[in-house]
């Protein structure tokens, strides 16, 4: 599947664009705080939980969602205490689907004792990639969503390019995933550099899932395919936006898979992009 003109401005066609958007769109994204996956630097993060924090923080992030950097091992109440301190929250953290499977109660411990509202399962391994593994699994997303909402806890997943590459018997895992969940119960946190990865229009699945868009994970991506900070690459964030009333769109992540080091730059960058956006 192609990717039309418009998706692929060029920065700074895509700059323009965001400036000229106006008050409106402008006023729908600075009501969102931006946050960060924490993610992006965790090999900070790792070593230094706290000062990662702190530094983030001193960035302007007011958000974090934790996953990866080994968060799940560390002590969630030092970690709430000093995001407290900061003025940092955690909406929402990634919990991977085999660590649900195998100790529910413990995720949902940590979820409320990092101030989180919502668990997301970040990613699939190979063995679900297919029809009766990805049956099962969507299956069980549906259970564990209600039983998180009885707790009252939001259930969401976050993509990345398989899905809809992945299509057994002819049909994506995606869809097979939108159409099998509980709209009411299961969320999606839409990565958008995946999904253009994928091939896919992001305004599309946007339109044709109104009100189910927990987040977005917003990561740009060079004309090559590369991951970049958000304001280098060529993704048009300023024309996704503007259905950011239609997605329901609650929190908006700043993410990059292979931020490069030391780090701190590439989020820095990435967070005075998105404030331009509702500047």
């Amino acid at each position: 599947m192609m990717i039309s003109r418009r998706q692929w401005m060029t920065g700074s066609a895509a700059l323009a664009t965001t400036l000229a958007a106006g008050p409106a769109m402008a006023r729908a994204f600075k009501a969102k705080p931006i946050g960060l996956q924490l993610y992006t630097v965790r090999e900070l993060f790792s070593k230094d939980p706290m000062g990662t924090l702190e530094k983030v923080a001193a960035i302007g992030y007011r958000e974090v969602e934790y996953g990866g950097g080994g968060y799940d091992k560390m002590d969630h109440a030092a970690l709430r205490k000093t995001m407290d301190r900061l003025g940092l929250k955690s909406p929402s953290i990634h919990v991977g689907y085999e660590a649900l499977a195998a100790d529910f109660d413990g995720a949902v411990k940590m979820t409320k004792a990092l101030g989180a509202d919502t668990l997301v399962v970040p990613y699939m391994v190979d063995a679900h990639r297919n029809a009766d593994g990805w049956k099962a699994a969507v299956a069980n997303f549906n259970r564990y969503a209600e039983r998180l909402k009885k707790l009252g806890i939001g259930f969401a997943y976050h993509n990345h390019d398989f899905e809809f590459t992945v299509k057994p018997g002819g049909t994506s895992l995606f869809d097979t995933l939108v159409a099998d969940t509980d709209p009411a119960l299961v969320k999606l946190e839409l990565d958008l550099f995946w999904a253009i990865a994928a091939g896919e229009d992001p305004k599309a699945i946007i339109a044709r899932l109104p009100g189910r868009i927990y987040a977005y994970h917003v990561k740009d991506r060079t004309a090559d395919g590369k991951m970049t900070s958000v304001g280098k690459g060529v993704v048009d964030f300023a024309d996704i936006f503007t259905l950011n009333k239609i997605a329901g769109v609650k929190h908006f992540y700043v993410e990059n898979d292979q931020s490069p080091a030391p780090y701190l730059p590439d989020i820095q960058t990435s967070f005075a992009t998105l404030s331009r956006l509702g500047a």
